[in-house]
């Protein structure tokens, strides 16, 4: 397989024509081929742009594998690793890209080289003297030499000082060397918390500490001493900036994913600029915030060491917002449980540079790229998934084509997300029993597939099933996330090409397998183009192949083949999303902006509580004046009345959701005043919002009751019940000022009650409360009934309509779709079966017109 298929072509420009020529031609011909199949577009469409984005990756490989290479090499550059180089074997302009680079690399590494080398003899130099110097300043303090006490107890806590500096230079040699190794074993975390705190109580200076763990028994594997370091760094640097008096926090915990763990040291100092956060973590950093960036307020390496240590760990380290939004500095450490094998890129590498593969830890949260929210992960590779999702292909090839949707959809539903659930076997973001509960959710979704046969209810439950699975898999806990997950799927498709085209190179390695590929392929071609010449040649053998091979003319098989192509792609990428899942959650940084005012915020929400309360006053006096005051006020009937509203306050119901929402991160929460004020203010804004939740149902009730029930007006309800459910649970959420489980709370719940309404089937409701108002008013819309296809028969049936309406609601299933097999649906055989009833009822009786059938009111 050659690596560069336009290796011939030396100008960048002619090579970006080529692709964009090639990409060009074969949509055009694999749009063509789908039309003229007739292939439905919304299969054509992403089968097209998938070859497209298919072929113009392989004609672009040896394009872009140099660029690639020259932007890895200049992340790491900017790191501090001039060791990396590019290949140079291009003649165009890329190649003379790439030399130019090599040189500059190599200049900046000889320069590189001499600093490191001048530390490295400087501290090495000064550490012998001055330890000595500090002994005999030891011995003359503890007046073992007689001398003046406060002179020596200065010269001796300027000899510390020095020795402090010396120690951080040689830790900052060992990190440039790579002469780290880590002596991993389980600590407990509360131990050496408490123990780096005592040290730092030792230090005199008139601050509290106070250490939380959560769970109280937390134990991690690290290098003990390293992050005794790291701890120690981190006290000390709150330390030197918490004013006199002020409590410095400690809270270690365990993460939602079982697999990781932050630590996090907040101080009531003036804290870090937002400008200067970057730099707080580089070496000799230099800042004008508090001595922010200085480290440890002394050397310039104190957080410098401390990234070092978490990066080699597998981890990060990162300055945030103090959480109430007092001022003050948020360091936040995040670690896995049990570190991975170390890179060793960290501890080694040419000519003694130690890269840092990740400078993400010293950028602020608001400024995170989609590489660092989602980094490139070189996963082995996949044959296992790459055929599991081709046999997953293959049976929706099978089954969906030609079929109604029935149970063929749920079983290539059902293997699809046994794939991406088998491809979620390493540990993933979101706790064991959430994805089970996800999975049991998504199971009953698709079920519905097979139990109603409403396409309305079939797209609502595969969509919720979607969100749950793009959801479990990327643990997005906020509205943004949950959203984005859709978008992650479709993008898993780009992102996992590299892995894709590493497993096919991996298949291509094992002769064993291509020659199987090869076997097979030849064999059928053979039978294919002799058995087709035979057959034209002789009857008798046209007849035995007939007999035996299913008739599958060229339009058929291509649409097969589009079939093929799309489910197997749509399993691959959850697949990678699984393998790989990004952090949707970090698309949005944290937007609280305390207000420094409370009529900042109580005004307008306040003038928003008077226009609820205005509202519900008007809403009493229409219901206890009644029709004749609400004619008497608006002119309108009371019908008309209840019709003109209930779609304006589902809308007011989901704004007030969102005004809630962002009221609740700009609410002064920083004392016990402000939080009884928000929960007050904010809880009265949720009650009344479920007093205007109660008036839409109320109003839809009323207009159904005068003008009958609809399908959309029962899912309609079915919405207005979970906006009810969202306004309690942002209710509960406020009462404890802790909502970060309710966009996952809310996705759960409304999938749960899509499931409870789909397996009820609301064209079924619909059917048998308008037949139920026909026995009480002898009044029904026939028309809509027979809109309601299969679900309406069974109550249709069983209803007191005249026989001449049910033969003619029945005759409209007469041309319905296939009914056996893997499309049998329940709700259809259910149907077909009344409608059956119906007809042996009427057989003997002249067939009715139905048009008159239909007029009659």
């Amino acid at each position: 397989m050659n690596p560069e298929p336009l290796a011939h072509v030396t100008s960048l420009k002619g090579k970006l024509a080529v692709v964009v020529g090639a990409s060009i031609l074969l949509a055009t011909a694999v749009a063509g081929i789908g039309a003229e199949a007739g292939v439905p577009a919304w299969i054509s469409l992403p089968v097209t742009v998938a070859f497209s984005v298919l072929v113009t990756g392989w004609l672009a490989r040896g394009t872009t594998a140099p660029l690639r290479e020259l932007t890895a090499a200049t992340r790491a550059m900017a790191t501090g690793d001039y060791s990396r180089r590019v290949p140079a074997t291009s003649t165009g302009e890329v190649g003379e890209l790439a030399r130019a680079f090599n040189h500059m690399a190599s200049d900046l590494a000889t320069v590189d080289q001499q600093r490191r080398a001048l530390v490295a003899t400087v501290s090495h130099e000064l550490r012998t003297p001055l330890a000595a110097q500090r002994a005999v300043l030891e011995n003359l303090v503890d007046g073992i030499v007689p001398t003046d006490g406060p002179t020596l107890q200065a010269a001796l806590a300027q000899a510390e000082r020095l020795s402090d500096l010396v120690e951080d230079l040689l830790d900052l040699s060992r990190v440039d060397s790579g002469a780290a190794q880590l002596a991993l074993a389980p600590v407990a975390v509360r131990e050496l918390l408490d123990e780096a705190v005592e040290e730092a109580r030792l230090s005199g200076r008139e601050i509290e500490h106070q250490v939380t763990v959560e769970p109280a028994d937390l134990t991690v594997t690290v290098d003990r001493a390293r992050l005794a370091q790291v701890v120690a760094n981190l006290l000390d640097n709150a330390g030197r900036h918490a004013p006199r008096g002020s409590v410095v926090t400690v809270a270690a915990q365990a993460e939602a994913s079982a697999d990781r763990w932050s630590l996090e040291v907040t101080d009531r100092g003036p804290g870090i600029p937002a400008g200067e956060r970057a730099t707080v973590f580089e070496r000799f950093g230099a800042g004008t915030g508090a001595g922010a960036a200085t480290g440890t307020g002394r050397t310039g390496l104190g957080l410098a060491i401390a990234r070092w240590v978490c990066e080699l760990h597998g981890g990060s380290i990162q300055v945030h917002d103090p959480r109430d939004g007092s001022s003050g500095a948020r360091l936040r450490v995040e670690l896995p449980r049990v570190p991975a094998e170390v890179d060793p890129a960290l501890n080694a590498a040419p000519n003694g540079v130690a890269p840092v593969p990740n400078s993400s830890a010293s950028a602020p949260s608001a400024g995170r790229t989609l590489q660092q929210m989602w980094p490139e992960r070189r996963l082995p590779t996949q044959p296992g998934l790459l055929a599991a999702s081709a046999a997953v292909g293959v049976l929706a090839a099978v089954v969906l084509p030609d079929n109604d949707p029935g149970l063929g959809v749920f079983l290539v539903l059902l293997s699809g997300g046994l794939v991406v659930l088998r491809a979620r076997a390493l540990p993933g973001r979101t706790p064991v029993w959430q994805v089970w509960v996800s999975v049991a959710l998504c199971i009953g979704l698709g079920s519905l597939v097979v139990l109603r046969a409403d396409p309305a209810v079939a797209f609502l439950a595969i969509v919720a099933a979607c969100a749950l699975v793009t959801t479990t898999l990327t643990g997005a806990r906020t509205v943004v996330g949950i959203v984005a997950g859709g978008a992650a799927w479709v993008l898993s498709g780009l992102r996992g090409l590299p892995l894709l085209s590493r497993t096919l190179q991996s298949l291509s390695k094992r002769p064993a397998i291509w020659s199987l590929v090869r076997t097979a392929a030849l064999t059928v071609l053979l039978v294919i183009v002799f058995g087709a010449l035979f057959s034209s040649a002789d009857a008798v053998f046209g007849s035995w192949a007939g007999a035996l091979v299913p008739e599958l003319d060229w339009s058929t098989f291509t649409v097969r083949s589009f079939v093929w192509f799309l489910v197997a792609g749509v399993v691959l990428a959850g697949c990678y999303l699984a393998l790989n899942p990004p952090s949707l959650d970090e698309l949005v940084p944290d937007p609280r902006r305390p207000v420094t005012r409370a009529w900042e915020w109580l005004v307008p929400m306040g003038a928003l509580l008077v226009v609820f309360a205005s509202f519900l006053l008007a809403q009493g006096a229409a219901l206890f004046g009644g029709h004749d005051y609400v004619r008497r006020t608006t002119g309108l009937t009371y019908a008309d009345y209840v019709h003109q509203g209930f779609a304006q306050l589902t809308v007011v119901t989901a704004l007030t959701l969102a005004v809630v929402s962002i009221a609740a991160r700009c609410a002064p929460v920083q004392d016990e005043r402000g939080r009884l004020l928000t929960r007050v203010v904010l809880g009265a804004l949720c009650v009344m919002t479920l007093a205007v939740v109660a008036s839409a149902m109320h109003r839809m009730d009323l207009y159904q009751q005068a003008f009958g029930f609809t399908e959309l007006r029962i899912l309609v309800d079915a919405f207005d019940v979970w906006l009810g459910l969202l306004v309690v649970l942002v209710l509960v959420g406020g009462l404890r000022l802790r909502a970060r489980w309710i966009p996952q709370a809310a996705l759960v719940s409304g999938a749960a009650i899509l499931l409870v309404v789909g397996a009820l089937g609301p064209a079924a409701l619909a059917a048998r409360a308008n037949l139920d108002r026909y026995d009480r008013t002898g009044k029904v819309d026939l028309p809509y009934l027979a809109t309601l296809g299969h679900e309406a028969m069974p109550a249709v049936a069983d209803s007191r309509l005249p026989l001449d309406a049910k033969r003619c609601l029945a005759a409209e299933l007469a041309a319905g779709g296939s009914a056996g097999g893997m499309a049998w649906n329940l709700g259809r055989a259910r149907g077909e079966a009344a409608a059956e009833r119906i007809r042996a009822a009427a057989a003997d009786l002249p067939a009715p017109s139905c048009t008159e059938v239909y007029s009659q009111p």
